[in-house]
């Protein structure tokens, strides 16, 4: 390959990454935002690092991921559980349970996520690249440190300002709506309308926020 035309293609794939990155580094910083920075700081990157190298695996298979059916529809689902996960953390104190434990989970948390809300990224990256696995790996190399400084600056505003961390769940509602109507078995079923999209989305955000308020106050 040309350089000219690696140099095009590996700008093309760090410009996606960042116009999609937004989602996963949301999901990060909610999932290690109760850890110690130190901790947080370690979980962000072997989190990150690890969805990378899976996530360059599965690339250059991406054309699969068209056909695999409920693929969506699992990975909304896990984004659900995350956030309804991260809203019981928002009542825990920081010591409720071991470091080890709480950073591997917060690990695991951001490889599953990253993994399941990034079809579109990884479909998006494996046009761009044309099958060339350098430019695979270049460009998903490049994006790892926008992710986490995103994913940092999120979880210190999140535990400035604990509010936020709803609007986070919030947002996270809305995407995992958007996945489980997108995987193509409930197109097929359901043949979704802006109306039932609007309804599937604001109906999740308004059962987790709610969901989460009231188990605080029975927690209490």
């Amino acid at each position: 390959m040309p350089l000219s035309h690696f140099l095009l293609g590996g700008f093309s794939i760090i410009l996606i990454d960042l116009l999609l990155a937004g989602d996963n580094a949301l999901v990060i910083a909610l999932a290690v935002r109760s850890l110690p920075a130190r901790e947080r700081r370690l979980g962000i990157a072997c989190g990150a690092a690890l969805a990378v190298v899976l996530r360059i695996a599965l690339t250059t298979v991406a054309s699969k991921f068209l056909t695999i059916q409920y693929l969506e529809l699992a990975g909304g689902l896990f984004v659900l559980w995350i956030a309804w996960k991260v809203l019981g953390d928002v009542s825990d104190p920081p010591d409720a349970a071991p470091a080890p434990k709480r950073l591997a989970a917060a690990i695991w948390y951001v490889v599953m996520a990253d993994l399941t809300m990034s079809v579109d990224n990884i479909l998006a990256i494996a046009g761009a690249s044309r099958g060339h696995v350098g430019l695979i790996v270049f460009g998903l190399c490049v994006s790892i440190p926008f992710v986490v400084f995103s994913s940092n600056l999120l979880a210190d505003l999140m535990n400035r300002f604990p509010f936020t961390v709803y609007l986070g769940v919030a947002i996270l509602a809305k995407v995992a709506g958007d996945m489980v109507l997108a995987d193509p078995a409930m197109v097929r079923w359901l043949h979704p309308t802006d109306a039932i999209r609007y309804a599937v989305d604001g109906g999740l955000i308004l059962l987790l926020v709610a969901g989460g308020q009231l188990r605080q106050r029975l927690l209490r």
